[in-house]
């Protein structure tokens, strides 16, 4: 019988749905590090929420853990790595807290809109400043959302009930979603301009971080209102707060900030600054829904060997790992370098094995191009839920299956859609085993991708190599390997090189300006 270890307060109905599913449950929230330490090693799983730290040096002290599952979002708290590692399956709950947060999103919009934490705190210290606070309707003003996944459509949907317009901003809406939900998609730079409120409702990642920075926030609306109950580190807090100061925002209403728990912060004291302990998920009914989710995920992987919103392992058999588990890693290559190079342009998806390939079960392979291809955007996405994200977001998906043979044993090929039509690339195992680019938008081109590389397009004249040689040496960036091609002689010509150092934006702005150059993209696998 499975042994499953609650390790911190989690709502009852977890602990009865563990039994009910023929496992052993010790409830023992509390423990202290050594304490977890010394009696986890007896365990199969580990339930947890954000206050059990699970680090390398626990994992070590349980041998015999199989999967560890996070009631909530985040696991910061988690080392997934370690977990991998040591062949332990990590799991969240990704959507359990999705009306809570659009709620409370909600909720700070009124309190900024009447100014309602300044006019309680007037009242209550006896001043009856009945002038002082007035507001602003919500009806008939514009909503910018900045993401539109899950919980941003929630958002637009009570919106939308409230008599708003609502306008988004997000890489992977398509027009026939943002359709069906009543938002109207726009680029960023409209949706600062056009805006009266804005809520952010994206994952932090080094796309997002500080979109709203001081130059962002100089393109609003003056008399702006702004929500985040997302990530911190999305807002450049010094330059709100001037914003602030100055009066061009005229409000801010904060669940998150870039350091938590946010004991002092810059914006601490800003006038129209509203803000709340990160209690985005704070709600009875989240805390049921993750704890319910929870425990049934770890029961159906525990009995049945079902894989639900795993961070580290995609659904696939004990059988079928060993022969997927290159082209997984080929395929997540192919849908990284892809989403890296194309980014918000992407419509459609197009995946295409044939050869030994042809003959395994395609889903995972799927699953592994579409977190590749969606990495860059989100920092939760994985081989399990990205073709969720991918359906929730309308983007068009085929898979494709050849038994024919081509020039290589085995090929997978990834095309998309974009507004300048398809682009494609392919890739093969070398050995079974390696994978390898063998062909990048339309272009013959044999390298392996990993670590830091610049992908550049330039027109095939004599010198370039130098060039490009000398540019990086000054910047002291050695090459590690040189991979070149082209359509034909002296015309486009492409080249991916792999570099030991990191390619800043000031390096990449020169090796744009090097004769010849048409496009250079920094890369990271």
């Amino acid at each position: 019988m499975p042994k499953v270890l609650i390790s911190d307060a989690m709502d009852p109905k977890a602990a009865e749905i563990f039994r009910a599913n023929g496992i052993e449950v010790d409830e023992r929230p509390g423990l202290s590090k050594d304490e977890l330490a010394a009696i986890v090693g007896d365990y199969d799983g580990l339930a947890i929420r954000s206050a059990t730290k699970v680090t390398a040096a626990l994992l070590d002290a349980a041998p015999n853990l199989k999967v560890i599952g996070r009631a909530g979002i985040g696991v910061d708290n988690v080392d997934v790595a370690a977990a991998t590692a040591r062949g332990v399956v990590v799991m969240n709950t990704p959507l359990g807290n999705s009306i809570t947060t659009a709620e409370h999103a909600i909720a700070l919009m009124f309190a900024l809109a009447r100014e309602l934490p300044q006019a309680d705190a007037s009242t209550q210290a006896g001043k009856w400043e009945k002038n002082r606070f007035m507001g602003v309707e919500l009806t008939s003003k514009t909503l910018g959302l900045i993401g539109c996944g899950n919980i941003g459509s929630i958002v637009a949907d009570r919106a939308l009930g409230l008599r708003m317009k609502v306008v988004a901003y997000d890489p992977f809406l398509t027009p026939e979603r943002a359709l069906d939900l009543g938002v109207e998609k726009v680029e960023l730079d409209e949706l600062l301009a056009r805006a009266d409120f804005i809520t952010l409702h994206t994952p932090l990642t080094e796309q997002t971080r500080d979109i709203l920075s001081a130059a962002n926030l100089a393109k609003t609306k003056k008399g702006v209102r702004i929500v985040n109950c997302a990530r911190g580190g999305l807002i450049d807090e010094a330059a709100l707060r001037e914003a602030l100061d100055s009066g061009h925002v005229a409000g801010a209403a904060l669940d998150v900030f870039t350091e938590e728990p946010a004991k002092e912060n810059p914006l601490f004291g800003a006038p129209g600054l509203v803000a709340t302990p990160h209690l985005g998920a704070s709600t009875t009914e989240a805390q049921v829904n993750v704890a319910i989710q929870i425990a049934e995920q770890m029961s159906d992987f525990l009995i049945r060997g079902g894989v639900a919103n795993a961070l580290n392992m995609p659904s696939l058999t004990a059988e079928e790992a060993p022969k997927l588990r290159p082209y997984m890693a080929l395929a997540e290559k192919l849908g990284s370098l892809v989403g890296q190079v194309e980014g918000n342009r992407i419509q459609g998806v197009a995946i295409e094995v044939e050869g030994a390939a042809a003959e395994l079960n395609q889903k995972p392979i799927t699953g592994a191009v579409l977190a590749g291809l969606m990495k860059v955007y989100s920092d939760t996405v994985n081989m399990v839920n990205a073709p969720f994200l991918a359906r929730e977001r309308g983007l068009d998906l085929r898979e494709i299956r050849h038994d024919r043979e081509g020039d290589y044993h085995t090929l997978l090929r990834l095309t998309v859609d974009t507004p300048d039509g398809p682009r494609s690339v392919a890739g093969t195992l070398f050995g079974n085993a390696s994978p390898r680019l063998v062909d990048m938008f339309g272009v013959g081109i044999e390298a392996e991708l990993d670590g830091e590389m610049i992908y550049f397009v330039n027109e095939d004249r004599p010198g370039f190599i130098g060039r490009l040689g000398t540019a990086l040496g000054e910047a002291e960036v050695n090459i590690a390997t040189f991979h070149l091609g082209r359509r034909a002689a002296g015309g486009e010509a492409v080249a991916l090189v792999s570099v030991d150092g990191h390619i800043g934006a000031g390096l990449v702005a020169e090796l744009k300006a090097l004769p010849g150059v048409k496009l250079v993209k920094p890369l990271r696998f």
